[in-house]
């Protein structure tokens, strides 16, 4: 009999793309969030519009499931999470905890928690060439505020659900995921999808502006690579948080070049200093990563950047914000 198995934010990025590869890889897969998949229609054998914020939604969602992906979180790009620290914090609170005991209630075999590289100590990114961050970097706590402290409260959350009640969980942190089919524009896009859509919209010549001084560090995970780990510690029986990465670092100024370079566009820059640009240096330590699975993130950053950034070439032409390349190689 097929295992069952429960995706929250299956209408987001990961999510998305998380649903369909269980589906290949032969399990029932049942999706929640507040709204459908954006960009394609999903892939789960069943898909509920559910706010999981509720009581009654969570315990609806995981009624007759085995194991349970919660990747569903009020979430976006630095932009937001530094301007809605009360919004963030109140509803992950609530889906997260909720989603505990409800699948405490229903005899959830698994449970992953998808938590963040932004549970981190603040003290220990302050410059761009930060030293990797280890999982134990993230005490003594002193993570981002809002977003960073209501993913570290969770996993202890977990920890405790694990000690307490025997649950087996999960919880994997994040390093910065891109890809197609996720959101870049609109204020919640991560930094490559906000890049690839300035870059897709502008011409050879005309000016790009990057939050900060452009020399901020950061490492960058593919989606097809995201998905792995995550079924891959899922089958594991590591339940300490995890980092989910490359330890690949580049400044801002770099990834807008390597998708410069992708578009064979060249540019004058502006550096917008009033803007949020977060902490000044992150990348992870896969040292545990590679011990816990055998395996790590290897899809090459320009191999990524270019599926992501032809997608979201494609959504712009479609919407007909871009004329289509050959158009305009014809008027050269």
């Amino acid at each position: 009999m097929r295992a069952k198995v429960l995706v929250t934010g299956a209408g987001g990025f990961i999510g998305h793309h998380l649903v369909r590869r269980l589906k290949d890889d032969g399990y029932w897969v049942r999706g929640v969030d507040v709204k459908n998949p954006e960009y394609e229609p999903t892939a789960a054998d069943e898909f509920a519009i559910l706010d999981l914020r509720r009581w009654d939604s969570c315990l609806e969602a995981t009624r007759g499931i085995d194991q349970v992906y919660n990747l569903a979180a009020d979430m976006g790009g630095i932009g937001y999470i530094t301007s809605s620290h009360a919004d963030i914090s109140r509803n992950n609170i609530l889906i997260n905890t909720h989603m505990l005991e409800a699948s405490r209630l229903g005899g959830i075999k698994k449970f992953l928690f998808s938590s963040s590289a932004c549970v981190y100590a603040q003290s220990k990114q302050n410059t761009p060439d930060v030293v990797p961050l280890r999982e134990e970097d993230a005490y003594p706590a002193d993570p981002e505020p809002g977003y960073g402290w209501e993913k570290l409260f969770t996993e202890e959350l977990c920890k405790y659900f694990r000690r307490d009640y025997g649950m087996q969980t999960r919880v994997v942190r994040f390093h910065n995921v891109y890809g197609p089919l996720g959101t870049f524009e609109g204020g919640k896009e991560k930094s490559p999808a906000a890049l690839c859509r300035k870059v897709a919209l502008a011409d050879s010549g005309d000016e790009v502006e990057i939050w900060g001084d452009g020399e901020q560090t950061r490492s960058y995970m593919y989606i097809d690579d995201c998905v792995e780990g995550l079924t891959r510690l899922m089958a594991s029986s590591h339940y300490e948080p995890l980092n989910l990465g490359t330890d690949r670092m580049v400044t801002i100024n770099q990834l807008l070049e390597i998708i410069s370079n992708i578009a064979a566009k060249k540019f004058r820059v502006r550096h917008d200093l009033t803007k949020p640009q977060g902490v000044r240096g992150r990348n992870s330590d896969n040292t545990r990563l590679r011990q816990v699975l055998g395996w790590e993130p290897a899809t090459p950053l320009e191999d990524g950047l270019k599926v992501t950034y032809l997608w979201i070439q494609d959504e712009l032409r479609k919407a007909g914000r871009v004329r289509a390349p050959e158009k305009r190689d014809a008027a050269v």
